[in-house]
Order: C-alpha cells, then sequence, then structure tokens
C-alpha cells in the first residue's frame, strides 16, 4: 500500500548560494528543502534515496531517520544529501523546482 510522505532535506554548503530577499547569501545549514510524496513502503534510516527535481538531475540522498507527526497524520522522512558537495545545477534544479519548498529552521 503506497505511503504519502513529507521528505525534508538537507544539502551541504554551497559555493554560490542564493540571496535572500535582504540580499545576504542563504545558509544551507539554516534551511530545508520540503517536498510531499508518495513512496511504496517506509524508507529505514540509511537506506539510499534518489529525489526528483523538475529540470536537474535526481539527487542522491540518505535517509537519516523517519518520524510520525500526528499533526499532519503522516511519517516526515529525513534525508541529507550523498555527497559532500552539491554542484551549481543540482541547487539550481532545487532551488527552482516548484514542487520543492524551502524552509527556514528558525
Amino acid at each position: 500500500m503506497p505511503i504519502n510522505i513529507e521528505i525534508n532535506l538537507r544539502i551541504p554548503r554551497v559555493k554560490e548560494p542564493a540571496k535572500n530577499a535582504d540580499g545576504y547569501p542563504i545558509n544551507s545549514a539554516d534551511v530545508r528543502f520540503i517536498r510531499e510524496m508518495t513512496v511504496p513502503e517506509l524508507p529505514k534510516p540509511g537506506t539510499p534515496m534518489r529525489l526528483d527535481t523538475q529540470a536537474g538531475p535526481p539527487l542522491d540522498c540518505e535517509v537519516t531517520r523517519a518520524d510520525w507527526n500526528d499533526g499532519q497524520d503522516r511519517f516526515i522522512v529525513y534525508c541529507r544529501y550523498a555527497k559532500r558537495s552539491m554542484p551549481n545545477d543540482e541547487y539550481h534544479a532545487l532551488l527552482n523546482d516548484p514542487g520543492w519548498v524551502m524552509r527556514p529552521l528558525l
């Protein structure tokens, strides 16, 4: 049975980060990228995942944990980008994809 989940993606620092409304670089440690998706089964910690972007290559990630959220009535699956650095094309594909929402941690 398919499961509706929310992906909470952490990415590494990028060389040329996007700027916020005030013109300051966005620190990737201070934001997460959120997306809803349906999966055939709940991914377990340590499991690799490929997450699609609309106009770029898929992002290789690793599941770090999955928690049930009563308020949203679904699992939130926490992932981190699998590589130490993120190429600009992947970063901009993630930023410009309307399916992904950048959410500040604070």
